[in-house]
């Protein structure tokens, strides 16, 4: 009776230790931090479909509150950062138990996501006495100068680390605009990764888990064409204005493009039969060579008219 009694403290316990372990690996390790970050959302999503809402929510709080005791509650920032991160795989799963199709499951995450995290800045900044404009560019400034001190330590070369330092605030002036492109397509890469890492793990442990079917065949809906048609003639226009929301639209559309891409690269994969080793090569290659990204990106675009996987033809021979 003990055991049977203690067993979902125990469950709680373990919940605790792991996802506390993961963001404390994201926060304090370098290198192996900007690998982890991502996934944070992970093990709250699956603790999450474990345990059920509260539990999984209490996980999530105390996950903060060790975060930020850790850091002396010198900053907020960090905390709030994996709150953030962990509120994803809390979202994604609740999309789960809705059994909503894939589209709808990863926009109503992505934006459910970034409001949240606007809400936030925006309670921060009644807080502070900083507006939020004034907290982002500051961050995104501090970020800026972090790299740059990076480089510094790394390069020798003072005639580059002169050209960088000057071109300093045009990089801020050009990131601060594309922000809310940069915001959106960080969440979607964040919310697809999980789902994709999240699909195998709650079905070995018995878990639920929307049957989305072979992602491998994935496309994007073909009247998207037009955002991405639009966002290039906004570009062409003289009034700034317009130029910066095309370059948003863009930098978004290429993001969703490239999971089609993606989608497009796994269906060869698996249907040439590639070992497993050669698959993790080229996807290592993908996220180091940005020459590749585009590529990648160029497949899933043009998949509209070429019909890479013949999905047109297998669906009209299914009519």
């Amino acid at each position: 009776m003990s055991q049977i009694i203690n067993e979902p403290q125990k469950e709680f316990v373990t919940a605790l230790a792991i996802t506390t372990t993961v963001a404390l690996a994201a926060l304090y390790l370098p290198v192996v931090g900007l690998v982890v970050s991502p996934f944070i959302p992970l093990p709250v999503l699956f603790y999450r479909s474990k345990l059920g809402r509260s539990k999984a929510a209490l996980v999530l709080i105390a996950v903060t509150v060790i975060v930020a005791s850790t850091m002396r509650w010198r900053s907020i920032t960090s905390p709030l950062f994996f709150f953030e991160l962990g509120l994803v795989g809390f979202m994604l799963s609740e999309m789960f138990q809705m059994d909503l199709s894939l589209e709808k499951t990863v926009i109503l995450t992505t934006a459910g996501a970034v409001a949240s995290g606007m809400l936030i800045l925006g309670l921060y900044s009644m807080l502070s006495a900083q507006s939020v404009g004034e907290q982002i560019s500051g961050y995104v400034s501090n970020t800026l100068q972090l790299a740059l001190d990076m480089y510094k330590d790394m390069d020798g070369a003072d005639e580059r680390i002169n050209v960088l330092a000057q071109s300093m605030e045009g990089v801020l002036y050009i990131l601060l605009r594309i922000l809310p492109a940069v915001a959106i397509v960080s969440t979607l890469f964040v919310v697809w990764s999980n789902l994709l890492l999240a699909r195998p793990l709650l079905k070995s442990r018995r878990l639920h888990c929307p049957e989305f079917g072979s992602l491998n065949q994935w496309k994007a809906p073909e009247s998207l064409v037009w955002v991405a048609i639009a966002s290039g003639v906004l570009l062409l226009t003289p009034q700034k204005g317009l130029k910066i929301l095309g370059v948003n639209g863009l930098i978004i559309m290429m993001m969703i493009y490239f999971f089609q891409g993606i989608a497009i690269v796994a269906y060869y994969f698996e249907k040439k039969g590639f070992p497993r080793l050669v698959r993790i090569l080229f996807y290592s290659l993908i996220a180091a060579q940005q020459l590749v990204f585009l590529l990648v990106v160029g497949v899933g675009f043009f998949d509209l008219w070429v019909d890479f996987r013949r999905l047109k033809q297998r669906s009209e021979k299914g009519q």
